[in-house]
């Protein structure tokens, strides 16, 4: 009977991983302490996974299809094997982002290569087409069992994965190993959080580890957490985060602009909030309302299958609200700008005159603060900020952050800020130089990738 719990708690935590990208492998929460016990409770939850998907797709379509390319089967998908394949791996839509640039001068440095990107989630793997149209070969990664991988493996022939951020996967890792397949994690980040879950299991942490090709760690916290966990020195890199080197969108950006500047009104974007969070930001904002009652609230959910849930709560609070997809703008008594359109961030950041970046209202880590910033808008960040504690350390300390530390805090340092421009001014200028500071984070992990190449011709 102990197994059914251990199964079902096996299940969630996989699904959800694997829908959200939490940058910590599943084995972390499964109590496995080897592959072989990972992979049977990784087998033993599978039905439970599909089940969820399945419910999930009461909200998305998209959810209840593709189901075999999660199991390693890819039908009637040619992929070009007759030259040599490198897989890029990011879990969703932010690690897709950042790794943008990166992709594109690999494609450029080594054209006599195929490249496939993998996703887990229906948001990255739509915004993969969006961007790359027939440019890449795309498909799910699979689920982490061994068939599945093998079949992948098969199926793509790769010779070098590129993962992004933290997604480590028992199976996967040890399978393209055995096959030769070289692994190289970049841009990856391990908080204090997820270093103390892996240390629980250290055995088959420092196992995954000793078989990576090459590891570029953000900043020396995260390489000195890596190393502690077991991984050697000659793999460990410290090349800081490519969200530095994400480019911006000049249609959206201008679009952006246009869009606030026809608004005639403040406008204070929410963006990539959590579950949980848009409550809190909604009470804040009642309070906006008493001195700033023309304040637009442009609200924007992390996850696109939540858009129906943060309506409810709009209608709860009886704001009035427009969506971004009806293409209608706002009147003058209209209250929140729902964001419900795909792969449209920085044309929010744009429209806005200051961001508050969420999951960090609610204990999620916090999203992408680099992203506003970017796009020359002043930034203000809840108090969990594990996902971005060295970036967000950074900004703090040259004044292009502010934190609040409840709802509370948010409406009055909002109200404080619309009413001076000159801080305003002085955040974004900040912030501007850390971004020029910090760059370069994409052509030296271009280097570590032409090695792995090298050595694997």
């Amino acid at each position: 009977m102990l197994w059914f719990p251990a199964t079902m708690a096996a299940a969630d935590y996989i699904s959800y991983h694997r829908q959200h990208g939490q940058g910590q492998s599943p084995f972390v929460i499964c109590l496995a302490v080897n592959r072989s016990l990972y992979t049977l409770l990784y087998y033993l939850a599978l039905p439970l996974i599909f089940l969820r998907l399945l419910w999930r797709s009461r909200k998305d379509q998209r959810y209840r299809k593709r189901w075999a390319e999660r199991l390693g089967y890819y039908g009637k998908k040619n992929f070009a094997t007759d030259q040599p394949a490198i897989v890029f791996h990011a879990v969703s839509v932010g690690e897709l982002h950042a790794a943008v640039p990166l992709i594109k001068a690999c494609m450029q440095t080594l054209p006599q290569w195929t490249f496939t990107l993998t996703a887990t989630t229906v948001t990255g793997s739509a915004r993969v087409r969006d961007i790359f149209s027939d440019a890449v070969q795309h498909c799910y990664l699979p689920n982490d069992t061994p068939g599945a991988v093998k079949r992948f493996l098969r199926a793509v022939k790769p010779r070098v994965l590129v993962i992004m951020e933290t997604e480590l996967w028992p199976n996967l890792i040890h399978y393209c190993k055995q096959e030769g397949c070289r692994v190289v994690l970049l841009n990856a980040r391990l908080s204090e959080k997820s270093f103390l879950r892996y240390r629980k299991h250290a055995r088959l942490t420092k196992t995954m580890l000793l078989n990576l090709f090459q590891l570029a760690a953000q900043f020396p916290e995260d390489a000195q957490r890596f190393r502690a966990l077991g991984l050697p020195e000659q793999a460990l890199q410290i090349a800081g985060t490519m969200k530095f080197d994400q480019q911006t969108d000049a249609d959206q950006v201008a679009a952006g602009k246009t869009y606030r500047q026809a608004l005639q009104r403040p406008v204070l974007v929410a963006g990539s909030t959590r579950q949980g969070e848009e409550r809190k930001i909604l009470e804040a904002y009642s309070g906006m309302l008493q001195d700033i009652p023309e304040l637009l609230l442009l609200l924007v959910p992390r996850h696109p299958d939540r858009v129906e849930e943060v309506a409810a709560l709009l209608k709860e609070a009886k704001l009035s609200f427009v969506r971004r997809s009806s293409a209608q703008m706002p009147e003058p008594e209209t209250q929140v700008l729902l964001g419900d359109s795909m792969g449209e961030m920085q044309f929010y950041y744009a429209c806005a005159d200051l961001a508050f970046v969420g999951g960090s209202l609610v204990n999620t880590g916090g999203q992408n603060i680099i992203e506003p910033a970017l796009v020359g808008v002043p930034v203000i960040y809840g108090p969990s900020r594990y996902n971005f504690q060295a970036v967000s350390d950074m900004l703090l300390e040259a004044g292009g952050l502010c934190l609040v530390r409840d709802e509370e805090e948010l409406a009055t340092l909002v109200i404080e800020l619309l009413a001076d421009q000159p801080r305003c001014q002085a955040m974004t200028e900040a912030a501007t130089r850390v971004i020029a500071e910090q760059s370069g984070a994409t052509a030296r992990q271009l280097g570590l990738i032409q090695q792995a190449t090298d050595s694997g011709q």
